[in-house]
C-alpha cells in the first residue's frame, strides 16, 4: 500500500438554513466580516442576505465587495484586498461559484500580509490568510473543500493557483442556494466536478483514501447522469451534484489535477469557454490516453456507462462541441501545457508535447 498523507480541516456543514442555524460559529473568528460575492446570483439565491442576517444577529460588523467577475482576476484580488485593509477585517466570507471564494482565498492572504503584492501570491508560500468562510452556490468547484485560489493573471495570460495554501474554516452548504442556478451554468459547474473526481482518481498523487472519496464522488455523479441529461434538476439531483462536488474537492485537495485542466485554461482565457465545459471536452481522450485501464473501467462503472465513447457522446450532448479553435492555436497551447512539469507531474506516466496535441486535437473540431 502507498503511503498514505491525508490532511483535511474544513468542518464541513450540510442542512437547510444552515447559516442561520449556525451563526454563532462567525464569532470564532472576529468582529469585522468582509463578504467577498459576484454581482447578483448571491440576491437571487438569498444566500447574502442569509449571511448578513446571521452577522448581525451575532452583533458582527461587515463589509460587501459585490463586485467578482467569473474566473476573477489578480486586480479584482487587490481591490479586495484594499477594502479588507482599509477596513481592517478580521475574516473572510466568500459567497457563490469558485471565482467569489477563490478571490476571497487570494485577498485574504494580502490582507493578513499587508506590504505584500500580488507577486508574493505566486513567490512566498508562508503567508498565511485571514481565516476565510466558504458557501457555495454551484456545485462543481469544490473550492470549499480545497487550499487551491486558481485567479486570472493577465499579464502572463492565463489561469494559475497562489503559492499558498488556503483551506477554508468552514463550509456552510444549503442545497436552496443551488435551486436558482440557470440550466447551462448547472451544467458546466457539474461536469467540473466530474473532472476533477476523474483527474484527481488517476492522479500519480491519489491514494487510498483520496480514491475512496472518488469513487464514491463519481457514484453520486453516476446517479445524477440520466437526470443531467434529461436537464431534470430536481432538489435531490441538486444535493447529489452538491456532495459529488465537495467530495471531488476533497480529492483534489490531496491528489490534485492533471492534464485536462492545464489544457483547458487557454480555452476559457482566449476563447471565453466556461471552466467546466473546457475541462469537460478533454476527459474521453484523456481517459483513453491514460494506461490504468483498471481505473478507467471502474470510472465507467461507476458514472453507469458501458464504453468511452458513451461518455464522449453524454459530454458532447450537454456541453456542445468547441469550433472556435484552430490548429495553429492547439500548438501554442500544447507547447504551454508540455512547459508545465508540475501539472505533469500530476499524470502517472510520461507525456510528451505529441501526447498533449493528440488530445487537443480529438477532443475539439478542428
Amino acid at each position: 500500500m502507498n503511503f498514505v498523507n491525508y490532511y483535511m480541516p474544513t468542518k464541513i456543514l450540510l442542512e437547510e438554513d444552515v447559516i442561520l442555524n449556525n451563526s454563532n460559529l462567525f464569532h470564532t473568528y472576529g468582529d469585522k466580516a468582509l463578504i467577498v460575492t459576484g454581482k447578483t446570483s448571491s440576491i437571487v439565491n438569498g444566500s447574502l442576505k442569509d449571511v448578513t442576517k446571521a452577522l448581525d444577529k451575532e452583533g458582527i460588523l461587515y463589509d460587501v465587495f459585490n463586485d467578482v467577475e467569473e474566473n476573477p482576476s489578480l486586480e479584482t484580488v487587490e481591490n479586495i484586498a484594499k477594502l479588507g485593509i482599509s477596513q481592517k477585517s478580521n475574516f473572510m466570507i466568500g459567497i457563490g461559484g469558485g471565482s467569489p471564494i477563490d478571490a476571497s482565498k487570494a485577498a485574504g492572504v494580502l490582507i493578513n500580509n499587508p506590504i505584500a503584492t500580488r507577486y508574493n501570491l505566486f513567490n512566498s508560500p508562508e503567508l498565511k490568510s485571514l481565516p476565510v468562510i466558504a458557501i457555495p452556490t454551484t456545485a462543481g468547484t469544490g473550492t470549499e473543500t480545497t487550499p487551491y485560489s486558481i485567479v486570472t493573471d493577465n499579464e502572463l495570460q492565463t489561469k494559475h493557483g497562489i503559492c499558498q495554501k488556503v483551506f477554508p474554516e468552514i463550509a456552510l452548504l444549503d442545497v436552496k442556494y443551488l435551486m436558482f442556478l440557470p440550466e447551462k451554468i448547472t451544467i458546466n459547474t457539474s461536469i467540473d466536478a466530474l473532472s476533477h473526481l476523474i483527474e484527481g482518481y488517476l492522479s500519480s498523487k491519489s491514494n487510498i483514501m483520496s480514491d475512496a472519496l472518488a469513487e464514491k464522488g463519481l457514484k453520486l455523479f453516476g446517479e445524477c447522469l440520466i437526470m443531467i441529461r434529461e436537464k431534470d434538476f430536481n432538489c435531490l439531483v441538486r444535493e447529489k451534484l452538491m456532495l459529488a462536488s465537495t467530495i471531488a474537492g476533497m480529492v483534489i485537495a490531496q491528489s490534485g489535477t492533471s492534464l485536462p485542466h492545464r489544457m483547458g485554461y487557454a480555452l476559457t482565457y482566449f476563447h471565453n469557454i466556461p471552466h467546466g465545459k473546457a475541462n469537460g471536452i478533454f476527459l474521453k481522450s484523456y481517459l483513453e490516453f491514460c494506461e490504468d485501464k483498471n481505473k478507467v473501467r471502474k470510472i465507467l462503472y461507476l458514472l453507469t456507462l458501458e464504453n468511452l465513447d458513451e461518455l464522449g457522446n453524454f459530454i458532447n450532448n450537454i456541453l456542445g462541441y468547441v469550433d472556435s479553435v484552430n490548429y495553429k492555436d492547439i500548438c501554442s497551447y500544447a507547447d504551454q501545457v508540455f512547459l508545465n512539469k508540475i501539472k505533469l507531474k500530476n499524470h502517472p506516466t510520461p507525456v510528451t508535447r505529441e501526447d498533449i496535441l493528440k488530445i487537443y486535437n480529438d477532443s475539439l473540431k478542428i
